[in-house]
C-alpha cells in the first residue's frame, strides 16, 4: 500500500473518532486525546502522533456577518440545502477542519431549521430583484452592442482591404500599406506621376493584391552621337553603361565622351560614342590595317604611324569620320608654282547708223585684246603629273572694245537707166556669183570686183566684199549710170545678153 493511500485512511479514521466525542459548536472538551476512547491515532507508518491542543471558541469575522442572527448548526445527520447561485462569501465561516461538502450532512453540531429557512428566503428575494433589473440593463446594452458590432464589422473591412505593397520608384524600394485596387490608383495616392516614356510594371490598369511588387522607372532623354550619326532616344537606364547595354551598343574598345559609371539625370545627357572599327591605309605602296576608335581620319592616320609631310594629304578629308572597313589612300604631293600671261578677248559693240543701207556694217573701232597674268600650281601626286591648278590672277592690260556701225537705211528698189540689164550674168562672170570674193592681189572684191577707192566714191563704206549682195548690185548700177560698161571691160557685154 502506498504512502498516499495510508494517509487518506488515517484521515478518515481521525474524522470518525472526532464524531464520537460529545461537543457543541464553538466549544471543545479539554482533553489531550483525539478520540473518546482516549487512544492516540497512528500515522501512515505506525508512528504515534502527538495530541492536538483544543480549538479556541469561534468568533465570526465582521465581514462574515449577516442580516439574520447567527444560529447554531443543525444536528448531526440533518441535510443542509445547497444553493448553486450563492457565493462563498454568503456561507458561514467554519473552523478549520470542520467544513465538509455541502451536498453531504455535517459531521456534528446542531443547526437551527428556522435560521436556515430565513437565509434561503433572503437569497430568493435577492435573485428576484436581480431578475427584475435585467431587462432594463439589457435595453441599455442593446445600442452599445450594435455599436460594437458596427465597429467590429468596419474594423474587419478595414483589415480586409488593407494591402502591403512593395513599391520601387526609380530603383528606390519601400514597403507601404494601401487600399488602392489597381496600380494606377496606387501611384495616384502616392503622388507618383508617370509619362509616356516611363515604364510601370505591372501596367496601370492591373489589379494589385497584398504582397505584390510595383516597379516604376522614369524615362530619360539621351542625345546620342554614334559613329558620327546623331539621334535622340529615350531610356530608363540610370547610368551610361546601362543605357548602352539597353540600346545594344557595344562599348568594348569604344571612345565615350562620358564615363561609363556617370549617372543620367531626368534632364538628359549628350553622349558621343565612337566604336572600334577596322580601317585600311594605302601609303607609299604599302597596305596597313588597324583597329581604331578615332573620331577623325587625321587621328586614325597618326594611330597607324603614317607621317604626312608638306603638302601630303588623304583621299578623304582629314576631318571626316573613318567608317568600318574603309580604305583610305595617303597622297604624297610635290609641286611648284608657275606664272603665265594669257590674252583677254575684247568685246564687239554694235551701233545703228541710219546713213548706211540695211545689211551694211562698218567697223569704226578695231578691238584690242587685253593681257592677264595667272599663277598656276603644278602638282605631282604619287609621281603622276596633275592638271595645273590656277591659284590667282591679275590683269596687266584691259582689252579694248570693237565698235561696229549697222546700217538701218532702206535699200532703193531701182536705179534709173540701169534697169533691164542682166546683172546676174555679169556677177557670175566677175566673181563667180560670190559676194565675198576677193582677187589674188587683194585689191578688188565683191560680186562686181570693186576697188576700195571706187566703192567709197559710190557712197559705200568699208570693204565692198563685206557689204550685202543687194548693196553691191545697187552700187554697180550707179557706176553703170555714170560710166557705162567701161569699168568691166571683159564682162560688161554680159549685161546685154
Amino acid at each position: 500500500m502506498s504512502n498516499s493511500q495510508g494517509s487518506h485512511r488515517a484521515a478518515r479514521s481521525a474524522r470518525r473518532n472526532r464524531a464520537d466525542a460529545p461537543r457543541t459548536y464553538g466549544s471543545y472538551p479539554s482533553s489531550t486525546a483525539y478520540g473518546s476512547r482516549g487512544t492516540a491515532f497512528e500515522g501512515p507508518r505506525g508512528a504515534a502522533r502527538e495530541g492536538y491542543e483544543p480549538y479556541l471558541p469561534y468568533v465570526p469575522h465582521p465581514s462574515q456577518e449577516r442580516s439574520a442572527p447567527y444560529a447554531p448548526t443543525a444536528p448531526y445527520g440533518t441535510a443542509v440545502p445547497f444553493d448553486d447561485d450563492e457565493d462563498d462569501e454568503d456561507q458561514p465561516w467554519e473552523p478549520w477542519g470542520q467544513r465538509t461538502d455541502r451536498t453531504r450532512p455535517y459531521a456534528a453540531g446542531p443547526y437551527s431549521a428556522g435560521a436556515v429557512g430565513g437565509r434561503a428566503a433572503a437569497r430568493r428575494a435577492a435573485r428576484r430583484k436581480r431578475t427584475a433589473e435585467r431587462p432594463e440593463a439589457l435595453r441599455r446594452l442593446v445600442p452599445q452592442a450594435l455599436v460594437v458590432v458596427f465597429l467590429a464589422g468596419g474594423t474587419s473591412a478595414f483589415i480586409a482591404n488593407d494591402k502591403s505593397i512593395r513599391l520601387s520608384v526609380d530603383g528606390v524600394p519601400r514597403t507601404l500599406h494601401t487600399f488602392a485596387d489597381d496600380v494606377g490608383e496606387l501611384l495616384a495616392d502616392e503622388g507618383v506621376a508617370v509619362g509616356p516614356h516611363d515604364i510601370v510594371a505591372p501596367g496601370p490598369d492591373e489589379e494589385i493584391a497584398a504582397g505584390d511588387d510595383v516597379i516604376v522607372r522614369y524615362g530619360r532623354p539621351v542625345t546620342l552621337t554614334l559613329d558620327g550619326e546623331r539621334r535622340r532616344i529615350w531610356t530608363t537606364a540610370r547610368t551610361v553603361e546601362a543605357a548602352l547595354r539597353q540600346l545594344g551598343v557595344r562599348a568594348e574598345g569604344a571612345y565615350l565622351s562620358a564615363s561609363r559609371h556617370s549617372r543620367i539625370s531626368r534632364v538628359g545627357l549628350d553622349l558621343n560614342v565612337w566604336t572600334e572599327r577596322t580601317v585600311t591605309f594605302m601609303a607609299d605602296g604599302r597596305e596597313r590595317t588597324i583597329r581604331t576608335n578615332a573620331a577623325t581620319v587625321q587621328e586614325a592616320v597618326e594611330q597607324a604611324g603614317i607621317v604626312l609631310r608638306g603638302r601630303d594629304a588623304t583621299s578623304v578629308p582629314a576631318s571626316s569620320f573613318p567608317r568600318d572597313g574603309q580604305t583610305i589612300s595617303v597622297l604624297r604631293i610635290t609641286g611648284r608654282k608657275e606664272v603665265r600671261e594669257e590674252p583677254i578677248a575684247f568685246r564687239t559693240v554694235h551701233h545703228n547708223d541710219p546713213a548706211l543701207f540695211q545689211g551694211t556694217e562698218v567697223i569704226t573701232q578695231q578691238g584690242e585684246q587685253g593681257v592677264e597674268r595667272v599663277t598656276y600650281e603644278l602638282r605631282t601626286v604619287n609621281g603622276v603629273k596633275q592638271k595645273p591648278k590656277p591659284l590667282r590672277s591679275e590683269v596687266v592690260r584691259r582689252p579694248r572694245d570693237q565698235v561696229v556701225k549697222v546700217g538701218t537705211r532702206p535699200m532703193p528698189a531701182s536705179v534709173a537707166g540701169a534697169e533691164g540689164l542682166n546683172w546676174t550674168a555679169m556677177a557670175q562672170c566677175e566673181s563667180g556669183g560670190r559676194p565675198n570674193a576677193v582677187d589674188s592681189s587683194g585689191t578688188y572684191g565683191g560680186l562686181y570686183q570693186f576697188d576700195t577707192h571706187t566703192w567709197h566714191g559710190l557712197g559705200g563704206t568699208g570693204r565692198p566684199q563685206n557689204a550685202p549682195a543687194a548693196e553691191q548690185t545697187f552700187r554697180a548700177k550707179k557706176l553703170y549710170v555714170q560710166r557705162g560698161a567701161s569699168p568691166w571691160p571683159h564682162c560688161g557685154r554680159k549685161l546685154h545678153q
